[in-house]
């Protein structure tokens, strides 16, 4: 993903609509103006999305400061779950600010307190502990740091982590090593031969797929199992990292692959440490996503949509396992206003029901989503997702590959039309919209890319 998108401003149609509106050329003139100044101080990769100044975002839409809007089908990249600025987050935040408890680094606080007694009501009894951090990379480094230490107290060499090709865990040194995307890792010259990574199971990457028809399930995780045995001690496995569902396509695992890992892994004395900073508090329609298959992790790392705003990250975990590292401790992990704003977005959470909704409004996006892609099957390869994060795959009608720019026109286009949609940069869109989205907001953003699709394909 390295193309940004043109600044040159384009005349588009005006568009009215209760949701959208978009009335200048696109980029809009100061949006122009802020990223041309950004580009002189910034470097290259901050500058790859699609060219909208955000100046106010509420709920599900997005201002600039030339009076066009947005349905925000990204969620700020899946942070604004309970949707932008909600009234009730912000006057959280006030609140801490007119007590002037801007940082009291981790030295106790009331709201800290009722932040992690909130979290501890809400979330499985047997994870009866949290460690709160401040981004997503950090919780990772944190989950990987625990495993190794309960490995080892059982065995000096117990420190090997699996992982799975393709995988997102963070961009902090152990994080991206524990992450399975090889092009990330170019700078890094003594990768951690500890970590190990399984191919995904999925009939585009599983190395022993047999096509579409191909499930993957108890057989292809024996399969990995005893290829990495061949170079491996497995009593070294000390832990299993599991991105919930793979980010840049939306992709879930079998239910039986994950029954056959979390099977061994209970044999082997290995934990279970599910990835759910993307995926966790009702994006996909259930609280964590882990629960989609009915298992127990051991930890569990948390972050964007946790807080819906600010920054805030967590591990949750077991006291036995959390306990065992007398470091745990952050110089803003637990941050005042960052736990306020936090505690009332999981407030909302509950009072309106939004993991419910979360589940009813991703049928009616998937149902959407199915009817284009049966209008467009040459060039979608597949919808997959659930709950309120879905992505359209799209393929090269002469490689078969999936297209990435293709999935860039479709992204700037609905983009130009009023719709904000998550570039991955792999040939697939992805979308996110806030969990408090209108029926027909998402209706009509639903639209807006069948329209760019179909503007897009000729």
């Amino acid at each position: 993903m390295s193309r940004s998108f043109s600044l040159k401003p384009k005349q588009v149609s005006k568009i009215t609509t209760k949701h959208r509106k978009i009335v200048t050329d696109i980029p809009s003139p100061s949006t122009r103006d802020i990223i041309s100044r950004l580009q002189k101080c910034e470097p290259d990769s901050m500058g790859l999305e699609v060219p909208v100044a955000w100046n106010s975002a509420r709920d599900y839409q997005v201002f600039d400061n030339d009076g066009n809007c947005w349905i925000d089908f990204s969620s700020g990249i899946f942070v604004a779950n309970v949707g932008h600025s909600h009234p009730k987050v912000c006057k959280a935040i006030s609140k801490i600010v007119d007590q002037e408890l801007l940082h009291n680094y981790y030295f106790p606080s009331k709201v800290r307190t009722e932040l992690v007694e909130k979290l501890r009501d809400m979330i499985p009894n047997y994870l009866d502990k949290i460690f709160l951090l401040t981004t997503g990379s950090e919780a990772t480094e944190c989950a990987i740091k625990i495993s190794r230490i309960f490995g080892r107290k059982k065995n000096p060499d117990k420190v090997g982590i699996i992982s799975f090709e393709g995988a997102m865990h963070g961009k902090t040194l152990g994080a991206l090593m524990a992450g399975g995307k090889t092009k990330e890792k170019h700078w890094i010259k003594n990768l951690d031969s500890d970590i190990h990574h399984f191919s995904f199971p999925d009939y585009t990457t599983c190395k022993y797929s047999e096509g579409k028809k191909h499930v993957c399930d108890e057989i292809c995780f024996q399969k990995n199992i005893k290829e990495l045995e061949k170079n491996v001690d497995l009593k070294t496995i000390c832990a299993f990292i599991i991105e919930s569902y793979q980010g840049w396509g939306a992709l879930f695992y079998p239910k039986r692959y994950i029954d056959a890992l979390n099977k061994w892994a209970k044999e082997k004395d290995a934990l279970i440490i599910f990835d759910e900073i993307q995926a966790g508090f009702g994006r996909t329609g259930k609280l964590f996503a882990f629960e989609h298959y009915e298992i127990k992790p051991d930890l569990v790392c948390c972050g964007k949509g946790i807080s819906s705003s600010l920054p805030l990250s967590a591990v949750l975990g077991r006291a036995e396992l959390l306990n065992l590292d007398s470091s745990l401790n952050s110089t803003h992990g637990g941050n005042p206003i960052c736990c306020a704003a936090t505690l009332a977005s999981l407030e909302v959470l509950e009072e309106e029901d939004l993991v419910k909704e979360a589940n009813r409004k991703g049928s009616i996006l998937e149902t959407e989503l199915k009817k284009i892609q049966t209008k467009y099957s040459d060039i979608i390869e597949r919808i997959s997702g659930k709950g309120l994060v879905y992505a359209i795959h799209l393929r090269d009608l002469k490689t078969k590959k999936l297209d990435i720019e293709l999935g860039d026109l479709v992204i700037e286009k609905s983009m130009q039309k009023g719709v904000i949609l998550v570039r991955t940069g792999s040939g697939t869109i992805k979308i996110g919209p806030p969990l408090t989205i209108p029926d027909d907001a998402l209706l009509e953003g639903i639209k807006v890319i069948d329209d760019a699709i179909k503007e897009s394909r000729k």
